[in-house]
């Protein structure tokens, strides 16, 4: 017998409910909305209607997907980041909110934002902090490294998809190994989970994303020790860069930088009020220059 809408999210909602799945409801009319191919808000408004067969299928197979756990983002292959669309995978971390504030200090330390002209994204991901930059800066190029190959590979399909191809170039490396010259913003979410909180993530993250993305290392810190190394040599003069913190991590990392010979410049919170975007300054005068 084929399910009316209504029937179909109540029963995907409660199975969402019993697998301890937030909003889910919510979540169940988005993946319903997902397999038909209509927005949300029309399956509010025929709650009689039949599901399609074919769709009725899909619905199934996502359903299934998201009672393991399966992040919502893999199933509808996109997620939004500064009111722009990504391309995901599980090559990638799936942007995050808490990331956007990243580009809030970077637009905070350079209000004139025809001074930007270089910018750099280290691990750069789905190549979200590098394009959201991008869309802001007009005179920006940039470039975004990863060392997983169909990372990169995401980052540049999703620079295509944006209209920003032609100003972003991305490349497999390790941090910054193969690029020469200085850049005006260099902008980094490192991972910083500590190898032993790993494994009591939430199940999206602990079985979905790619644990090279998100462990620091037996304290945390290991990606800021490479990172605050190689940044005086990356840092053109009086450029900034912006560097993504886990909770608590602010006076570590801003110790290290110190230690490297950055000057922190204060640290901007995220809409939950964690110190979440370090924003560093490279030393050395300003030239006059005319970039």
């Amino acid at each position: 017998m084929t399910p009316t809408v209504g029937a179909a999210l109540c029963e995907a909602g409660q199975r969402l409910r019993a697998a301890a799945i937030e909003n889910p409801r919510f979540e169940a009319r988005l993946l319903l909305a997902h397999a038909m191919g209509c927005r949300p808000e029309d399956l509010l408004r025929e709650p009689h209607a039949p599901v399609p067969p074919g769709a009725a299928a899909r619905f199934a197979a996502l359903l299934r997907r998201r009672l393991d756990r399966e992040p919502f983002a893999h199933l509808t292959g996109e997620r939004e980041f500064w009111s722009l669309p990504f391309a995901v995978s599980p090559a990638t971390l799936i942007p995050r909110p808490d990331s956007e504030t990243l580009i809030e200090a970077a637009l905070d330390a350079f209000p004139d934002r025809d001074r930007v002209r270089r910018i750099l994204d280290l691990g750069t991901g789905t190549g979200c902090l590098l394009l959201a930059a991008l869309h802001e800066f007009p005179r920006a190029g940039g470039f975004g490294t990863d060392r997983v190959p169909a990372a990169a590979a995401l980052a540049r399909a999703n620079a295509r998809r944006l209209g920003l191809g032609e100003r972003a170039r991305f490349l497999v490396a390790d941090w910054a190994a193969p690029l020469a010259g200085r850049f005006d913003l260099v902008l980094s979410n490192p991972p910083y989970i500590a190898s032993g909180a790993l494994a009591g993530l939430m199940p999206e993250v602990a079985r979905h994303e790619p644990a090279a993305a998100l462990d620091g290392g037996e304290d945390g810190l290991a990606a800021y020790r490479a990172l605050v190394a190689a940044l005086p040599g990356l840092l053109a003069p009086k450029g900034r860069a912006v560097l993504e913190l886990g909770q608590g991590q602010r006076a570590a990392v801003e110790a290290l930088a110190r230690g490297a010979g950055l000057r922190p410049l204060g640290c901007r919170r995220d809409l939950g009020g964690v110190e979440r975007a370090l924003v560093l300054e490279g030393a050395g005068p300003l030239p006059d220059d005319t970039r």
